[in-house]
């Protein structure tokens, strides 16, 4: 007998299976922990360098700092301290949860909200089981944004999208679990929604960071000028950089300046080619040549007068720290000596480099390897290498992944492995005493063991192929030969911009060594045009100076327009800035002809001590190493040649150097010297107006103005004979304490 009730219960039970079945949703594949639950802590910083992300993490808690270690972070969050801080039974009792929503005191302060996405991420992949990261998760490849370009009004927001990239094919929209940055706040500004703001005027650019990858979007914000398109027309193109630079203007709205008058071009490209004032009579010999070439011809007598040869080789012996409180007194000159060879030899950038790289040998024969005695363990040679040559900064990832660019903690050490055979011996450190001789040689076996992995990478270079462990040859060669290539996307980029900046005062990159991916040129392809100018004629620095010299862009007038006074990276006029300390005190020398004395060098602590390097009569600009003594010198911004960043000089003013052209010794002791250039012309009985014309040609390279003759005449008045030279003293000061004697303009 069949019993109605159990059929009629089995029916149902067997009606709702079926209605289940048609209506359920597939289950929801579980969270990754390294593409989903690491970017959300990453995004409320919960791994940021201010909260557990510190290298001794806070309250017993470390993350890897934004998440670049996720096995590290796996185990720290599920195993450490007993797993209390992850509940699979129970996933909102999880101390993962409950710190973060404030449920439970929280030094950090509430970071998520319970009805956020940010919430049910962590919550789902607690559900799931906690589900460890694995070899085959997907990784990002490519970060991009959205629009990755846009021409925008002041004012206008700007809704970004990042869509992340994965090494399997796939994509997603991860705009909610993306950083967001501006790399320039007076352009545009944006949340961490990812909206833009445009709050002024010019070009900059937006980062969004995630799991260890950038993307890079620009924005552009024209100037609210009307500019006739005449204008651009009308001015000069005399190559490559002007077209380009015209068309960044052209886009931005802002206007050219004229080109400066001779006598202005004349100071200031020998200023800025040779460091030297140019004297009375180069400067008529250039207004009275009438013909086509006498910019050419100038130009290129400058590149190959032997004041070039100091001015350069100055330069980059900033960039490699020749300095004698770290070098022996024989060493630095050994140092010194073999880069002005090089600069007087005009050496290609390329093999320079190359040579310096491989140096081998004693350290008085051959001058370049005291690159390797100043830097003298694998990981110092790596950063200074790609600092001095790269212009990268790659010291941030010694410890972990670099938090604003690509460069991880494995590449890091990989990439200083490469120098972990070179040693040194004969040289205990004592710079005071002893000549400094040092050989340099590369042992056959050695590597830097990476402390987090607690054994060595292979060696590579950064975005380069791996060596084995057992190349036997010096590893530097692949290194080199890497770091030199024409294809290498930093390289001539960074001697590139470095030359820049010396000529126009502001890179293309700014700061000059600051080539890092989240800190984009004013004008990318103008960079990459000069780039390939410099591999195209075989790393030649003079030839590139030579273009930029020609260029109408260089020649044009300090003078702001209306419709171009508000910007200062685009090259629309040529940017005033203060002479260098050692080109500032040449000058005055010059001007006066009374020279500076340079006899003592410092070391360490206290101690100083007399050297012979320097003759009677040797110019700053001249000097071997920045331990040389000179308050002026170090009031006025020298580079100190203590760590390799362009950051080490500064021409910004400062009351000191007020001061001290009012009171100190430097200026008012030239001045005040009985046999001075001053002196010596009023012992020979000239015209008050000769005198007067001679010290404005002298200083300024120029006439003084009607304005100007007549306030001299008035405050000379009717001065005795014993007034002759105080009052043609302080004129003379009143010239070179004046801006236009102190800024190259």
């Amino acid at each position: 007998m069949i019993d109605l009730k159990k059929q009629t219960w089995f029916l149902l039970l067997l009606c709702g299976c079926v209605v289940t079945s048609l209506f359920a949703k597939e289950p929801s594949p579980a969270p990754s922990f390294r593409n989903d639950v690491l970017p959300v802590l990453s995004k409320v910083g919960c791994n940021s360098g201010a909260c557990h992300g510190a290298l001794a993490g806070k309250g017993g808690f470390r993350l890897s700092l934004r998440g670049y270690d996720p096995m590290s972070d796996y185990f720290n969050l599920t195993r450490q301290a007993l797993g209390r801080r992850v509940e699979l039974s129970d996933p909102g009792r999880s101390l993962l949860l409950t710190k973060p929503t404030g449920a439970v005191p929280h030094k950090g302060g509430v970071r998520i909200d319970v009805d956020s996405e940010e919430y049910e991420v962590i919550a789902n992949w607690l559900r799931s089981g906690a589900p460890a990261p694995g070899e085959d998760d997907a990784q990002v490849v490519d970060v991009e944004i959205q629009p990755a370009s846009g021409v925008h009004k002041k004012g206008a927001t700007v809704p970004l999208k990042v869509l992340a990239k994965f090494d399997d094919g796939t994509s997603q929209d991860v705009t909610r679990w993306a950083r967001f940055s501006s790399a320039d706040d007076t352009v545009a500004n944006v949340d961490q929604d990812g909206t833009a703001t445009i709050v002024g005027h010019g070009e900059g650019a937006i980062t969004a960071w995630y799991s260890s990858r950038i993307g890079i979007a620009r924005v552009t914000s024209p100037f609210p000028h009307e500019v006739d398109d005449s204008v651009y027309e009308q001015s000069g193109v005399n190559n490559f950089i002007d077209e380009m630079v015209l068309e960044k203007l052209k886009q931005l709205n802002l206007a050219p300046s004229p080109a400066a008058d001779d006598r202005v071009f004349v100071r200031r490209v020998f200023l800025d080619t040779i460091g030297v004032l140019p004297t009375a009579a180069e400067v008529e010999s250039y207004l009275q040549d009438d013909s086509a070439a006498k910019k050419e011809q100038l130009i290129d007598s400058l590149l190959a007068r032997p004041e070039f040869v100091d001015y350069w080789t100055y330069q980059w012996s900033d960039v490699l720290l020749i300095n004698g409180r770290r070098l022996r007194p024989k060493a630095v000159e050994a140092f010194y000596k073999w880069v002005r060879a090089h600069v007087e030899a005009n050496t290609p950038w390329d093999e320079f480099v190359r040579q310096v790289l491989m140096a081998t040998g004693g350290s008085i024969e051959n001058g370049a390897t005291n690159f390797f005695a100043l830097h003298q363990d694998p990981e110092n040679m790596a950063e200074n290498a790609s600092q001095a040559f790269l212009g990268l900064s790659i010291g941030c990832a010694k410890c972990h992944n670099h938090p604003l660019e690509k460069w991880t903690n494995d590449q890091y050490y990989a990439f200083a492995n490469l120098f972990a055979r070179v040693r040194g011996k004969g040289w205990g450190g004592d710079t005071r005493n002893g000549d400094g001789v040092r050989t340099l040689f590369i042992a056959d076996k050695g590597e830097l063991v990476q402390p987090s992995r607690g054994q060595p990478q292979p060696p590579t270079p950064l975005d380069g192929e791996p060596l084995s462990f057992d190349y036997d040859g010096d590893r530097r060669g692949p290194l080199a030969e890497w770091l030199t290539a024409d294809t290498n996307p930093y390289f001539a980029r960074s001697i590139t911009n470095r030359i820049w900046a010396k000529y126009f005062g502001v890179g293309l990159v700014e700061r000059s060594d600051d080539m890092r991916l989240t800190n984009p040129a004013s004008n990318e392809k103008l960079l990459s045009e000069a780039a390939s100018y410099l591999v195209t004629n075989n790393y030649d620095l003079k030839k590139l100076m030579r273009a930029i010299l020609l260029s109408a862009t260089y020649a044009r007038s300090s003078q702001a327009l209306p419709e171009n006074r508000d910007e200062s990276r685009f090259y629309s006029r040529y940017y005033p800035r203060r002479l260098m300390a050692e080109v500032l005190l040449d000058a005055m020398t010059d001007v006066t002809d009374v020279p500076t004395e340079f006899k003592k060098i410092a070391f360490s602590g206290a101690d100083i001590r007399d050297t012979d390097f320097y003759k009677d009569g040797a110019k700053a600009i001249q000097l071997y190493d920045s331990a040389v003594v000179s308050y002026f010198l170090q009031s006025f911004g020298r580079n100190d040649r203590a760590i390799t960043c362009e950051c080490q000089r500064s021409d910004e003013p400062s009351m000191v150097q007020v001061l001290h052209i009012s009171n100190g010794d430097t200026l008012n002791g030239k001045l005040e010297a009985e046999d001075n250039w001053l002196g010596k012309l009023l012992e020979k009985s000239l015209s008050d107006e000769y005198l007067v014309q001679a010290a404005y040609e002298r200083t300024l390279a120029r006439k003084p103005t009607a304005s100007e003759w007549q306030a001299i005449e008035k405050a000379f008045g009717d001065y005795q004979p014993a007034e002759r030279r105080p009052l043609f003293e302080d004129l003379l000061w009143g010239l070179m304490s004046s801006r236009e004697f102190l800024f190259n303009h």
